[in-house]
Formats: structure tokens, sequence, C-alpha cells
């Protein structure tokens, strides 16, 4: 019996002493109870009023009672207290109890609650220094042992190292009490300035005491994904491969814009919001080695960070873009943007990456996310190859799609759950908290009819914000984002989002009517849209109306006499580029040269930058291209319509230099000077080198008020500018004096193109379609070409509104 109990002893001495046994997995999950203020600036924002208040009080209910910690909760803000506290008690007034806390229990604690709750204005340095001393107070008269103070940093990210600063200078605990600082995203926006951010953030704390998070990784269904994977090991390792898997999926759909964070958004863009962090941890805890152990977080985040090592670089042509088509407008009413000033923050993106390794060697990951699409839902789906054909039942269960999804929620299936096609395995349940789900509702989810999964869900849907506050209160890092795995993120997409910022987004109109817009073609090493035909259709099988545009992308028809070509912007754009490539190709088989004048303003940058990305085989070399208005500035200016041009378009092309016509609006050291005869000279320069002073194509654009060029209303210019080609002129905006081509050169040109897009242009149109021809008030209706052809390229926001 003695021997008995001596073995016994070793036995559970071995267990405890080794790595990742169980004493050492409850050493590393137990603390000593004490107390622990919780403090929030930005207490009585959005985000603590819809998620944070009620992850606390969650977290208050699960330790009273149960010999856990004690608590005090303060609200911080930059509000004095007497206008925020009525605020702040209604948001606490809204927190829940759990389904199964019995009425009066409930009752309690939200009392309770509230009684520990309390708003406190922290502004300056001095008001941390205050927080600390009454916090001070309040333990030694109630004579408690302090275990730690949990400042959560609800606010903008460029605050953070203020506020942090403050906390170390005005209320940091003594050793041995903990110190534990929540950052929300965003944490930078690129590398260079992730960098800056936790070097700031240093000075005042450990990496130890900064958690960032992410509540994504809070979300039971990412969070069990290594667990999944570990349980199942014995089927998923024969197919986790390059053999067996065709492609890797991570998406993120939503139905809503953006209105109400433009100021946010469109400094960010969805890359930034959503790929850069959620969809790319995602993708780590898909693709790294499952750890040894699942509860040692430093082989957690060696192994996330070996995948970033092994990921091969992205750049723009493993990524499209798109931006739905009410953001400009958007953008405009919140920001209080002119209508010239046009927005190029995608809304929509779609990327694919390569593990440079010979597990994941050639197999696409596809991370996408956008705002405005058909339904709101997310997953990560493992599409595996099958390799059986079926002869006579093509409906066999072994015939259909062999995959693995991890439904984060939304969708068909309105619920998150992990879901593995039946012709793959059934897999093991992740743990005691998980259950198979056998009776489904008639859903189908990703193709396949729910009865076709084995499907696993968890017994008690959690709160992700919830989740994760409870991880910070046990000190566990292991679904934060470390500094490191901050740092290697941002180095893997700041490339791609600077060789993007130069991009113009394929522009979409929101939902259902996306249609195909937005489908994507991958090939080895690039993905790019699928839809790049036109699809022409005569107006009477169109229709009218908004409904009519939802089965079409180009039609044709008549305004104001003249040609008119409508489609949703981007397809607009190619068409538009087409019938430039081919009057281009047209003059150059007849004459050798081919004369193109371009405007400025915003209008024409996405068609700049479609000649630069998808002409190729535009005759560059033959084309001469002049400018249609310039402002009087200098060249070098990034306002000048000569250097948008250069940077949107010539740069990227071969064309020659002394093929490029910019106005001359600065002579003899000066711009704009009536004698020193610039104007005059640019005329001679076109009667010299076009034919006629014929242009081959001339692209105009329209403004609000009916100027086109820079031909302004008022200024009679079909009368005072006589023969003249180019004249100097005053806008109504700055800069005032501009140079412009006149309606005499502009018609005298072979082809003319207007260009008009945007819900701002709608009202000018309808103008437009009622009134003569009165340059004078409208300088655009006195485009009529001599001997040529004018044709109106008109989007569906302009022509529909």
């Amino acid at each position: 019996a003695n021997m008995w109990t001596v073995l016994k002893l070793l036995l559970l001495l071995a267990i405890c002493s080794a790595p990742g046994g169980v004493c050492a997995k409850e050493k590393e999950t137990q603390q000593a109870a004490g107390h622990v203020t919780v403090v929030i600036v930005g207490g009585t924002g959005d985000l603590a009023k819809k998620y944070l208040w009620q992850g606390f009080f969650q977290l208050y209910a699960s330790q009273v009672g149960g010999g856990g910690h004690t608590f005090s909760f303060y609200a911080g803000g930059l509000t004095p207290e007497t206008q925020a506290t009525p605020i702040f008690f209604d948001i606490l007034k809204n927190v829940s109890c759990s389904p199964d806390t019995p009425v009066e229990r409930c009752a309690l604690l939200k009392d309770q609650f509230l009684r520990l709750a309390q708003y406190r204005q922290l502004k300056t340095l001095e008001d941390y220094k205050s927080l600390g001393r009454d916090i001070q107070g309040q333990l030694q008269g109630e004579g408690m042992v302090e275990a730690g103070r949990l400042f959560y940093l609800s606010v903008p990210a460029f605050a953070y190292a203020d506020i942090a600063d403050k906390v170390n200078s005005g209320c940091r605990p003594a050793s041995p009490v903990w110190l534990r600082v929540v950052l929300e995203k965003p944490f930078g926006h690129d590398l260079s300035s992730a960098q800056t951010l936790a070097s700031q953030l240093g000075g005042s704390l450990k990496d130890e005491e900064m958690y960032r998070i992410d509540h994504y990784l809070g979300k039971q269904v990412v969070s069990n994904i290594l667990a999944f994977r570990k349980v199942n090991k014995k089927s998923l390792d024969p197919i986790w491969n390059r053999r067996h898997i065709e492609r890797v999926e991570i998406v993120l759909k939503e139905t809503l814009d953006v209105k109400g964070r433009i100021p946010f958004y469109n400094q960010y863009g969805v890359i930034r919001d959503v790929l850069q962090n959620h969809l790319t941890e995602i993708m780590t805890l898909l693709t790294m080695r499952v750890p040894k152990r699942l509860s040692s977080i430093q082989e957690v985040l060696r192994n996330k960070l070996q995948i970033f090592r092994l990921l091969q670089p992205v750049g723009n042509k493993q990524a499209v873009i798109g931006q739905y088509q009410a953001y400009n407008t958007e953008v405009r009413e919140e920001l209080n943007k002119t209508s010239e000033q046009f927005s190029v923050t995608p809304t929509f993106a779609a990327v694919m990456m390569h593990i440079d390794t010979p597990q994941y060697d050639g197999v696409p990951i596809i991370l996408s996310s956008g705002k405005m699409l058909d339904e709101r839902v997310a997953y990560a789906r493992i599409l595996f190859k099958n390799d059986i054909f079926c002869v006579q039942n093509p409906h066999n269960i072994h015939c259909k799609p062999k995959q693995i999804i991890f439904h984060l929620g939304h969708g068909n299936l309105q619920h998150p759950a992990v879901l593995v096609s039946k012709n793959l395995f059934k897999p093991l349940l992740i743990n005691g908290e998980w259950r198979e789900v056998t009776e489904h509702k008639e859903v189908t989810v990703l193709g396949l009819p729910i009865s076709d999964y084995y499907v696993q869900a968890p017994n008690v849907e959690r709160e992700a914000y919830a989740e994760l506050i409870s991880h910070v209160l046990s000190g566990r890092k292991d679904r934060f984002i470390s500094t490191e795995n901050l740092l290697a993120s941002w180095g893997l997409w700041s490339p791609l989002l600077y060789s993007l910022s130069a991009s113009y987004p394929r522009i979409y109109p929101g939902g259902q009517e996306n249609g195909n817009l937005l489908d994507f073609r991958l090939s080895e090493t690039e993905i790019d849209y699928a839809s790049d035909a036109v699809v022409i259709i005569n107006p009477e099988e169109a229709g009218a109306g908004a409904a009519a545009t939802q089965s079409f992308q180009v039609t044709q028809g008549k305004f104001r006499y003249d040609d008119m070509v409508t489609a949703w912007g981007e397809d607009l754009l190619v068409r538009l580029a087409s019938d430039l490539q081919a009057a281009a190709e047209a003059a150059v088989s007849e004459g050798g040269t081919f004369h193109l004048a371009l405007s400025g303003g915003s209008s024409p940058l996405a068609l700049f930058e479609r000649l630069a990305r998808h002409q190729f085989t535009f005759p560059w070399r033959e084309t001469h291209v002049w400018m249609v208005d310039e402002r009087c500035m200098p060249l070098r200016e990034p306002q000048s319509n000569f250097h948008s041009l250069h940077k949107h378009l010539l740069q990227h092309i071969k064309i020659p230099y002394y093929n490029i016509h910019p106005m001359p609006v600065m002579l003899n050291q000066r711009l704009c000077v009536e004698e020193d005869g610039g104007a005059l000279l640019y005329e001679k320069e076109i009667a010299h080198l076009v034919n006629g002073s014929a242009f081959h194509f001339v692209l105009l654009g329209v403004g609000l008020d009916g100027h086109t060029a820079s031909l302004f209303p008022g200024e009679k210019a079909h009368e005072k500018h006589g023969e003249s080609l180019v004249v100097l002129t005053e806008s109504p905006v700055k800069p005032h004096q501009r140079m412009s081509l006149t309606l005499k050169a502009i018609n005298k040109a072979q082809r003319v193109g207007l260009l008009v897009i945007g819900k701002m242009k709608h009202e000018l149109l309808t103008q437009l379609s009622r009134v003569k021809n009165m340059p004078n008030k409208w300088p655009v209706t006195g485009v009529h070409p001599d001997n040529g052809k004018l044709v109106w390229y008109v989007d569906y926001d302009a022509l529909l509104g």
C-alpha cells in the first residue's frame, strides 16, 4: 500500500512538472482574486454603448458571489461629469442578463453593477492622477487587496499614445498589481505608422500590458479553429495540403453602406478596415502549424509569425477593388467635398495570396470583403479537390463539392457553426462546449443543402467582446495581436496598399443589382475581374427607368439630338476607352498620327487609369496629347490639369516626350499674362502640327453650372472669342485664371466625347435636356462639331439620379 502511495505521488509530480501538464495549465490561467478597477476611456461612445458595458456586466456577473474578483467601473471621457453622467447611466440601464438568470437575481446584479459604476472626466494628467488617488483611497478605506487595473481605450487611435502616457504617469499601480490596457483597431494605417505607434506606446507601456483587440478572434468559431484542427488531426493531416486543397476562401460580405463612418472609412478603406486584420488573422489560424499545446501563448505566436515569413509578396496583380456607386456622393455630403473631388477609396476588395511551402504550394488563398453586397455573411471555406466522376447520378453525394466551412454567422444559417461535407469525414466535436446539430431548417450553405454536411455548433452562443474581455481579466494574450504579429501583418499589406493607391475601383450599384460585376477570375499567380466584355443592347430592348438597368451594362440612345452611350461607371469607361482606341487606330491607319485633346477635372481620371492599365495595344507612339484647358499655375503643382494627366496616364505609357503638348501658362516667369502671348503660341503649335487645326478626338467634361473646358457661363464665349482657337478665361472659382480651347477649336474636331458621371450631374442633365442652344448661359450647349460627331458618355447615376 505504501509503495502504491509513493507511485501515485511520483506520477502526480511528473504530471504537474511536465511542460503543458495539468498543474502547469492551471497555473497559467489562475490568478489570485482581488479588486479590479475597470476604466473605459470613451465610455459613452458607440462601441461602449453597443458592446463593452454589456461585456463587462457579463464579466461582473460571472465573478460575483463565486470567490472571484471585486470591481469598480469607470467611464472616462472629455465631457464634463454633469453632462455625461446621465448619458452613462442610461447606457448601463440597458445591459441584460443571460437567459438562464432568474429575474430576481438579474435585478440584483444590475442594481449592484450601477452602484459600482461612475463617470469621470479624463482630460488632463491631473484628472488621471486624481483617479489614481481615488482608487487608492477606496482600496484603503474598504480594506481591499488590489489585483489590477484594466484600461479599455475606446477612442480614436491618434489619442492612444497621449492616454497611455497619462495612465503611466498618473494612474499606474505599484508592483505587483497588474496593469492591462486594451487597444481597439486601427493600429496604424501602414507599416511605418504602425511602427511609430508601437514605439510611442512602448515608451509608456510594457508589451505584456498591451492587449490589441481584434473582436473576430473572440468569435466562437474563429477562436476554435485550432481546436477543431487539433481534435480532428487524424482525418485532416492527410488532406490538409496542396494535393487535396483546391483553394481557401475567407469572406466577409455586408449589405450596409458606410454612412456615418465616412471620416474614418475614407482614410482606410476595406483593405485596412477588414482584410489586414480580421481576415488575415483567420488566414493564419487556418494555415499555421497546429501547436502541440493550444494553451501555449508563445507557441501560437511563433507559428503565426512563421506564416507571415512564408507568404509570398502581394501586388496589384493579386487584387481587385471596387466601390459602390453612391459612395462618392456620401463622401461629399459628410466631408463637405466639392463635386470635383473624387475619392478612390475601395469599398470592396478581393486579394489572392500564396504560401511558399511544399504543403501549400500553388494553393490560392482568397480574402474578400465588401460593403453593399447581396447578403450579410462571414465564413472561411476550405474547398477540396474531388476526383470522383459520377456516370449516372451527378447529384450523388460523392460528386458534390468537398468542403469544410467555418461559418461565423448570419447568411442562410444565421448562427455560428463548423460544417464538414459528408463526403469528407465525420468530425469529432471540438470540445464539451460544442454539440452536433442533426435537425435543420431547409437551407443551403455555399451551394449544398444543409443535410449534406456534418454540423456542429456551440451549446451557448457568446458575444465576441464578452469573450475577449474575460481573457483580458485572466491575462491570456493568445487571442490578442502582439507587436510582432501586427508589424508582420502590415509588412505584408503595406506594399499592396501603396501599389493600389493610384488605382481606380470598379463601380458597382449595390445589392442584388451587382449581378456578376464583382466576379473575378483566378489564374496561377493573378486575379482579375471576370466581366470585361461590353454588351450593347438597343434602347427599345432595354426599356426605360432604373429597373431596366439591372439587365444590361451598356446601351445607346440620343441626348439633345446627339448620340449617347449609357452604362454603369466601370462599363462606361471600358466603352469610352474602346472608342478612343478605335479612333486612334483609324487615324494612324489613315494618316500616321492621332491628335487627342484631353480636359482636366476629376471626371476623366478613372478613364486615364483605364487607358494606362488595360489598353495595351493603344498606338501611343503615334499619338499626340494636347490639353483642352489648364489652370494658371506651375505645371508641377498637384492641382494643375497637366500634373494630374501625367500622374494618372502619361508616366505609365510609352509615348515620345515630343508628342506631349502642355499649355504654356507660364512664360517669362509669369502666369497667364496676355502680353506674353501664351494662348497664341499654343494656337500656332496646333496649327503647325494638326491638319486644319482639327483634332481627331476631343474629350470634355461638364460642370454643374454647364461649363465645359474652361468656358464659363456669362462669358459670351462664342461671340467674344471670334476666330481664336485658344484664349485666356476667368473661372468663378480659384484659381480664377485659365487657358482654354474655344468652342471654335472644339467644333473643328472630328469627334468630341462628353463624359458625364455622378448623381450630382442628374439635375444638370435634366436642365440640358430642356434648353435650346444657349452657350452664353450653358457653354456646353455650344458644342456642335462642324463636320464631326458628338457623343455623350453618361453613367446611370447621372442619367437616373
